[in-house]
């Protein structure tokens, strides 16, 4: 048996049985969180682009559609993020299993569609060493992005052990490295992440019309050979399907990197003990090291990049801004000049001493310094992050931040309501996929 072999397995048998209450609970919240990012992200420039794309193409297929969602719900940067494996699998499996699920008028898989891809690209993130690579120029998310549909896409289409093996064998043969370095005020890395996603189901079809693939592609001398990975089987490895990954899957508390939100974090918790943001005269945050060239950065006026990825933006704008931490677009207007003073007050410096429980935990530790001394703070974990849960009432909160802006109140508690019932009703997800829909054309003339 490859290991291919034995994540067809689990994905083909898994049955709703199988997922017990907890992790059901656990999945629904984390739907309904993906929901909201993709919503929030029609709002955006990069978000309207995708959209317009879409509409000005003269094809109708199923992965084109699938294509769009999964970009919009990962360029928001509000979605679900697995530290580990360095995958962000929400944004990709949630939005590939509506599309799908809405298009068959059926439900009845959706739960096992959704946790067999989640558990896909995990571990093919954990496989490659996806924090190890990521900062080679090797994007896991992407990488993992067909595997995790054509598990999806194989589930809801009741494909057998043989015909899902075949499927995830074809996704890899079009599983793509890196889509390089983009510095400017738009983006192809939404669109290829998209398109990615949308080949996993092609494969899937492709299974189930016969074509094979070397289900022997994890076993071979493919990844070392071209892409320099080493691969861990043993993440794809039986035994390992006996603990769920979702388990130490984190929701992010606002949109930003992730590599951004421990040292934020921890100013955040300064400001709420009491600390004035006018009496500091100097901040300096110790990250990991292998954060510290992609956070260390001013901005650029226009590139919504560098404004997610700047650690001393992020820092300020906790401090002086808080209420924008949930805006998934660049600022419209200038930097302040308190904004700017602030930013000039952090130092970003990497540490090796944190580097102990990396990569399953990113922690920081920030130094305050006033007139009157300096006081230290260390954050292993943000808010979101599973020993670090977010409460019901935080996950609405941020629900309705990022979707009403969108929606208005009264289509937000519609769309939060059919998405918490998507694991158990059709309907539901026929509803979810008309409201967004909907967003749509309403942002472009979008026609679904």
């Amino acid at each position: 048996m490859s290991a291919i072999d034995d994540l067809a397995g689990f994905i083909a048998d898994l049955q709703r049985k199988d997922i017990d209450a907890p992790l059901m609970d656990k999945l629904r919240l984390h739907v309904v969180d993906i929901l909201g990012a993709w919503i929030a992200a029609t709002g955006v420039a990069e978000g309207r682009l995708l959209i317009q794309f879409r509409n000005a193409s003269e094809k109708s297929a199923l992965a084109d559609d699938v294509a769009l969602h999964c970009a919009l719900a990962r360029l928001s940067e509000a979605d679900d993020i697995h530290l580990a494996s360095m995958t962000t699998p929400g944004s990709i499996i949630v939005p590939a299993a509506m599309t799908m699920a809405a298009a068959s008028r059926s439900a009845d898989d959706i739960a096992p569609a959704i946790v067999g891809g989640y558990e896909a690209m995990i571990r093919l993130g954990e496989a490659i060493d996806g924090p190890s690579v990521l900062y080679r120029g090797i994007w896991p998310t992407y990488f993992a992005a067909p595997l995790g549909t054509a598990a999806v896409a194989a589930r809801l289409l009741q494909l057998d052990r043989r015909q899902t093996a075949q499927a995830l064998a074809l996704a890899l043969t079009m599983a793509a490295p890196s889509v390089g370095q983009h510095h400017a005020a738009t983006t192809s890395r939404w669109l290829s992440v998209g398109n990615a996603a949308g080949n996993g189901l092609t494969a899937a079809h492709a299974a189930r019309a016969g074509f094979t693939s070397d289900t022997n592609i994890l076993n071979s001398r493919l990844f070392p050979d071209v892409y320099g990975i080493d691969l861990d089987l043993a993440k794809l490895a039986p035994d390992s399907y006996r603990e769920s990954r979702l388990a130490k899957l984190s929701f992010k508390p606002w949109c930003a990197a992730r590599q951004t939100m421990a040292a934020t974090q921890a100013l955040r918790e300064f400001v709420a003990e009491g600390q004035a943001a006018n009496a500091i005269e100097k901040i300096t945050a110790a990250v990991l090291p292998p954060h510290f060239k992609m956070i260390n950065h001013g901005v650029k006026a226009g590139d919504r990049a560098s404004f997610l990825t700047s650690l001393p933006y992020q820092m300020a704008c906790a401090l002086l801004q808080p209420d924008r931490m949930l805006e998934l677009g660049a600022p419209s207007e200038p930097l302040s000049q308190a904004v700017q003073a602030m930013m000039s007050r952090i130092e970003v410096t990497a540490d090796e001493s944190l580097l102990a429980d990396y990569p399953s935990s990113w922690p920081a530790r920030v130094t305050v310094t006033t007139r009157d001394g300096k006081r230290d703070k260390f954050v292993r974990d943000v808010p979101g992050d599973p020993p670090r849960p977010l409460s019901d009432a935080d996950l609405q909160q941020k629900f309705r931040q990022l979707v009403e802006p969108c929606l208005g109140k009264d289509k937000a508690d519609r769309l939060k309501s059919a998405g918490s019932g998507v694991l158990e009703s059709p309907d539901a997800v026929i509803d979810v996929l008309n409201i967004v829909n909907g967003c749509l054309e309403a942002t472009t003339a979008y026609k679904a």
